[in-house]
């Protein structure tokens, strides 16, 4: 994963709600959510909850899967781990010993 991935990754984080809808996710596991069931554990209004729904698949943190007239959510934790990964890969490299 290279920066500018990287910085879209947390930019699509960047707010309260979009963070909470992906923890929510995190939370379901491998199973996902339908849209409903993120509103009704987050009280997201629909019409805002669909806006951040399409801007954190877009980056690549959730995907979405239609099963009918349902659309599944999940989160996309290969991505999220990759993200994670990132921001730690060079942990502590420049640290001094202290006496």
């Amino acid at each position: 994963m290279d920066i500018t991935e990287a910085a879209q990754g947390f930019a699509a984080m960047g707010s309260e709600s979009r963070l909470e809808v992906v923890q929510t996710l995190v939370r379901a596991g491998d199973s996902g959510l339908r849209v409903g069931d993120i509103q009704e554990r987050t009280g997201i209004p629909a019409s805002t909850l669909a806006h951040h729904l399409k801007f954190l698949s877009a980056a690549g943190l959730i995907l979405q899967e239609k099963d009918g007239r349902s659309i599944f959510n999940t989160a996309n934790f290969a991505h999220l781990s990759a993200l994670a990964a990132f921001i730690l890969e060079h942990c502590c490299i420049d640290a001094e010993d202290r006496p």
